[in-house]
Parts: structure tokens; C-alpha cells; sequence
């Protein structure tokens, strides 16, 4: 077996907690004279309830209306004015707040963050507000775009049967407007404690200093239990599956597929091949399925493959899947895609060259490795391997992990993407041909 020697980054990292529960995660790095803050919280869209879809990424806005000491509008005021940027993301299985600021402004972060986890100002006016700007979002990103929510949010309910993961975690009007400030307080309440949330902070900064404004800012927040995430798990398929939709924006066909993978935090070992795998098809003009689709056959116009829904496999657990999408050519046949995309996973399943291995991991290696020179990624890399994993550590060996993955491995993976495991969603386009 050959594996790929690959560096693991320099910084050092320290973790500790606090007694209200909070994770901390310090990456002291002096290469740049700013400092990254995130805050992640152990919550996702697979973590709403029934009858409230869309409320997670609904709360991740509610966090930037003021909080205790901090009114509406200011978080941002305060990050631009001292010469840094915010945001936040929800995803599938948790949200993160994240801001990046020259070093002298870590108080300032710690300060605005530690103040929205003890209470955002949720109120009638706020949320109404918020689930306005959320709706428009979902207009633009979603309704009005060509391929909107494709696949990611139209390919798990043909995948998937339970609530959790089948349901669209954009959210539907209907359950955005139904929404009261007493679900707001609850969302809240159930999964906003800080023992729920890890706070990761990497940059140029002094290890004591940190320790200090870190208890100084977070050690009074309240202490509440942090919940009990149940398990999400549900049978695999047995039976492809098989749906399509008109999208009436789309000129083109698209397609996707996904199998299910191992549990990404239950099965690392078991996963990474998978990983491996989505590179060698699509990373790439020399990648197995760009070179026959898109070059040689001109089938497709373009052809990707990831491990999750999102594209981040060190950032979920549970139930997930190895997606690949393609959009095709004009005329393409989406059975002429999906049948060369099973011959290449054949040919995959019967042996891989190591020096193509070899070639596929270095660049996902030097991918993950380039994030870790952004302050900020890096922070939120840390933290959500502190979530997911309980090692924030865990996240500067990924890279090394994936060059330790064999051909006997992808090969193996490779067999286990069965017709009768897949779930396909068609794109019929319904606008200007």
C-alpha cells in the first residue's frame, strides 16, 4: 500500500472547560496579526421539530438582533468598525458564528458573543422581521434560481423516509410564519446553552491573556444541561429509488445520486475511503467522471462528487451520503450518465493505480491544508471537530488520515455504490430550450 506523506500544520492547540459547560479551543499562531473567533453550536436543521422546518437557519438570523448589551444592528457596527468581518451558517447538524479581527479586537468578539449566548432579544418585532428576510432569502436562493435547492435540498426526501432527514431544512412559508416568540425562547432554551456550544479561538494572540478574557467574558454565562441529541439513524435502501421534478428556470437536465456512507463520527475509518473516492471521480480535469462525461463523451457539461449533503465530511454525523451531480449536455440522456457513472464504479471496484491514488490524495490533502491557512476556517475547523469528534486536534489530521486510506479501500467502496442502494433525483427543465 502506498500512503502519502502529508504534513500536519505547526500551531499548537489548547482545550479546556469552563464550569457552565462551554468547550474552549485556543490556536495561538502569530503569522498574522488577526484573530478568528467561532462559536458553534451542537445544533442543525436535522435538530428542528416537525411543524417547525426552516427554524434552525430562522434562529441563526434571531442571533444578530441584539442581545442583552448589545441593540439590534450592533454586533455588526462594532466588528466593521474595529476592522474585522462576521457571519454565521447553519448546516445539517450544527450553526456557527464566526468573526475575524485584527488582534487587538478579541475582547470585542468574546464580549459580543458571550452576551448573545446568554439571550438574543427575541421578540414579536424581531421575529416577524426575520422570518421576512429569511422567506426573501429562500425567494432568491431557492424559488427564483435556476436549479435552486438542487440537490441538496430536493434529493434527501427521495433518500430519506424520517423527519429529520428527509425535510427541507430551508423551511416552508407555512411553518416560518407560523412560528411565535415562545418557540423562538424555547429553540433557545433547549439548545443554545453553552454547554451545548464550543468556543474556538486561533490567531495572534497571548495563551494567558485568552484564558483570562475567555472566563472573564463566558465564566458567569448561566450553566444549563446540554440536550440529549437523539439518534437519527434509519434502514439503508434496498431498492433504487428513482423521482424528477420540472424546473421551469432550467434549460438544461441535471441529475444526482447519492448512496449512504458510513456515520462520518461512529466510522471514521469506515467513511475516509468515501472521501477519497468522490475525489478520484471529480477532482479535476483528470478525474474518472469529468474525463468521460464531460470530455470524451460530452455528456455532461459538468460533474462533481462530494461525501454530504454539504460537502463537509468532517463536519456531520449520522446518516449521510456520497453525491454525485451532473448537468448535461444539451440532448444528454440522464440514463447515459448514470450508466457510465456505474461503469466507473466498477472499474474502481476492480482496482485502483497507486499513482492516481496517490495524485487524487495529495490534492484533497493540499485543499484541506490551504483552509488552515485562513485564521478564520481555521478557527471553525477546530471547533467542529471539537463537536463532532470531541478532539479539536482531530481536525489538523485530517489530511494525514486521507493518505493513509489504501485502494483496497476505495475499491471496496466503490463496490458497495449499487443500483439497488441509489437514490436519483432528475431535473426536467421546463424554461427556454
Amino acid at each position: 500500500m502506498t500512503v502519502a506523506t502529508i504534513p500536519a500544520p505547526a500551531f499548537a492547540i489548547e482545550t479546556f472547560r469552563l464550569g457552565n459547560g462551554l468547550r474552549v479551543v485556543l490556536a495561538p499562531d502569530p503569522g498574522a496579526p488577526v484573530v478568528g473567533v467561532a462559536v458553534v453550536y451542537d445544533v442543525g436543521m436535522r435538530s428542528e421539530p416537525e411543524g417547525r422546518t426552516g427554524f434552525a437557519h430562522l434562529f441563526e438570523h434571531m442571533m444578530f438582533q441584539g442581545s442583552h448589551n448589545v441593540g439590534k444592528a450592533e454586533h455588526m457596527r462594532h466588528v466593521q468598525s474595529a476592522g474585522g468581518t462576521f457571519n454565521g451558517s447553519t448546516h445539517i447538524d450544527y450553526t456557527d458564528y464566526f468573526n475575524l479581527l485584527p488582534s487587538n479586537g478579541l475582547e470585542l468578539a468574546l464580549f459580543l458573543e458571550s452576551d448573545r449566548m446568554r439571550g438574543p432579544a427575541i421578540t414579536e418585532e424581531n421575529l416577524e422581521n426575520q422570518v421576512s428576510v429569511v422567506k426573501e432569502e429562500i425567494r432568491v436562493n431557492v424559488l427564483n434560481r435556476p436549479y435552486g435547492g438542487f440537490p441538496w435540498l430536493k434529493l434527501p426526501p427521495v433518500m430519506f423516509d424520517t423527519f429529520p432527514n428527509a425535510h427541507d431544512g430551508y423551511g416552508s412559508f407555512g411553518d416560518l410564519e407560523a412560528a411565535t416568540v415562545d418557540d423562538a425562547q424555547a429553540f433557545f432554551d433547549a439548545y443554545y446553552a453553552a454547554s451545548n456550544a464550543v468556543l474556538s479561538v486561533s490567531g495572534d494572540f497571548d495563551l494567558d491573556t485568552a484564558r483570562g478574557l475567555v472566563e472573564r467574558h463566558f465564566g458567569d454565562v448561566q450553566e444549563r444541561p446540554a440536550p440529549v441529541h437523539p439518534s437519527f439513524e434509519e434502514p439503508d435502501l434496498t431498492a433504487e429509488r428513482r423521482e424528477s421534478y420540472v424546473d421551469d428556470r432550467a434549460t438544461l437536465p441535471a441529475v444526482a445520486a447519492a448512496w449512504r456512507v458510513p456515520d462520518p463520527v461512529a466510522d471514521l475509518e469506515g467513511f475516509l475511503p468515501y472521501v477519497v473516492l468522490g475525489e478520484l471521480l471529480t477532482d479535476g480535469d483528470a478525474s474518472r467522471l469529468v474525463d468521460r462525461l464531460v470530455h470524451r463523451d460530452r455528456s455532461a457539461m459538468a460533474v462533481a462528487a462530494h461525501a454530504t449533503f454539504m460537502a463537509e465530511p468532517f463536519a456531520s454525523r449520522g446518516p449521510t451520503v456520497l453525491l454525485i451531480q451532473a448537468f448535461l449536455s444539451p440532448g444528454g440522456s440522464v440514463d447515459t450518465v448514470l450508466d457510465t457513472v456505474r461503469d466507473e464504479l466498477e472499474l474502481i471496484a476492480g482496482g485502483v493505480d497507486e499513482v492516481e491514488l496517490s495524485r487524487v490524495k495529495a490534492r484533497v490533502a493540499a485543499q484541506l491544508l490551504r483552509g488552515d491557512d485562513s485564521v478564520m476556517g481555521r478557527s471553525r475547523r477546530l471547533a467542529t471537530a471539537e463537536v463532532f469528534h470531541g478532539d479539536a486536534g482531530l481536525a489538523t489530521r485530517f489530511a494525514a488520515l486521507l493518505g493513509e486510506v489504501s485502494a483496497e479501500a476505495v475499491s471496496r467502496a466503490a463496490a458497495a455504490m449499487t443500483e439497488q442502494r441509489r437514490a436519483v433525483i432528475e431535473v426536467v427543465p421546463g424554461g427556454n430550450q
